[in-house]
């Protein structure tokens, strides 16, 4: 049986193909997040073939929890990293900036790091897949820090690819891009258009990772407008106003 870990399965999309892994009865699945009760339902669906751990991706331990983790499922075959954070904020509040580099960024960084280098000390051929954004094609004023920091993702995941080949690493990477999602993290009282259910999204990912795809835009509409969204000059995307309604 292959061995799959999910890093922010507690809810929305991880917690989607967390269960979608664990009903398809081929895995041993290790699920985590910051915190471990909300993965029992998990757990319960599997005891046998389901690990949990609590991991907090901004904190010092976060590597050696994961460490851990793969030490209880007898190894690794997939790093899937769910995990992340983002608000609108016009504002700039400092605290909403900070919550999202700290978790998008350093957090990313992090477990990107502890994943990879598993697959490098053990020589274990592996995979290495995260849920970034079509936020980081450009620039949103309205979410500035979260569109930088999955653009920060983008380039991170491509770095690490580049470093696996000169390495020798046998190890690909999968960047999947949702848009919008029907999950708790866009439940502030926004409309946001085109909104994919947690398990479409969840199935889209799982077959992208099957097939080992280097980069994924879940799905054809949000393909379509990260398309158009790269011709637009830098002086036509300054004039737009990127607004969601209030329900």
């Amino acid at each position: 049986m292959k061995r799959i870990v999910i890093i922010g399965a507690s809810s929305g999309i991880g917690h989607s193909l967390a269960s979608q892994y664990i009903m398809s009865g081929q895995w041993i699945v290790g699920v985590a997040a910051r915190r471990a009760d909300r993965l029992e339902t998990l757990k319960d669906m599997a005891p046998g073939r389901v690990h949990t751990a609590t991991i907090d991706v901004t904190a010092d331990d976060a590597a050696q929890r994961l460490d851990q983790l793969i030490a209880d499922m007898g190894g690794m075959d997939i790093f899937l990293l769910s995990s992340g954070t983002g608000k609108q904020n016009p504002s700039l509040d400092p605290a909403i900036e900070r919550l999202t580099i700290d978790t998008n960024v350093k957090g990313f960084t992090m477990m990107i790091d502890a994943a990879y280098n598993y697959f490098k000390a053990t020589g274990t051929p592996g995979q290495i897949a995260a849920i970034t954004s079509i936020a980081g094609t450009r620039g949103i004023g309205i979410a500035a820090s979260y569109s930088a920091t999955k653009r920060y993702q983008w380039c991170y995941l491509t770095a690490i690819e580049q470093l696996a080949h000169t390495q020798h690493v046998n190890v690909s990477i999968t960047d999947l891009r949702p848009g919008f999602v029907n999950t708790p993290l866009l439940d502030d009282g926004n409309h946001y258009p085109m909104q994919l259910s947690a398990e479409y999204t969840a199935r889209a990912i799982r077959r992208a990772i099957a097939h080992k795809r280097r980069v994924a835009i879940i799905n054809w509409p949000y393909a379509v407008l990260v398309f158009f969204w790269r011709l637009l000059p830098r002086c036509v995307w300054k004039r737009m106003s990127l607004k969601t309604a209030k329900h």
